[in-house]
């Protein structure tokens, strides 16, 4: 891709930016939880202690997925995911359950790499 460019302008070019509500999911995830976002990375935002990943929808600006790490006890994950339903609600989003996730660090590397597992009909956290 190059830049198209005349004397008086030039203009980028055509590439689909995808902005995402990251202060909105924020403020949801610290109210429900008390945890704050640690890192955003793309479509994902990771909370605190990587109890659970937020993902935004790429199709609908008012609705996200969520992750919970495979290590969260299902308790917690239960609480937490009714008190972000709650807050997603309430704020005029949308917060589905995809299921869980796991989180491992490559060999000789900085870089992590990321497992998702799908969630089956019956282990979904507000079904019990």
């Amino acid at each position: 891709m190059t830049n198209k460019c005349n004397e008086q302008s030039c203009t980028a070019p055509e590439k689909n930016v995808q902005f995402y509500e990251l202060e909105k999911v924020r403020f949801i995830i610290k109210d429900a939880t008390g945890l704050d976002v640690a890192y955003a990375y793309d479509d994902l935002v990771f909370s605190e202690h990587g109890v659970f990943i937020i993902q935004f929808d790429k199709t609908n600006a008012n609705a996200i997925t969520c992750w919970f790490n495979k290590e969260c006890v299902d308790k917690e994950r239960h609480s937490f995911f009714k008190s972000l339903t709650t807050t997603a609600i309430l704020n005029n989003m949308k917060i589905v359950y995809k299921g869980k996730y796991e989180m491992t660090q490559k060999e000789n590397s900085e870089e992590i790499s990321l497992k998702f597992i799908p969630a089956l009909k019956y282990d979904h956290p507000l079904e019990d």
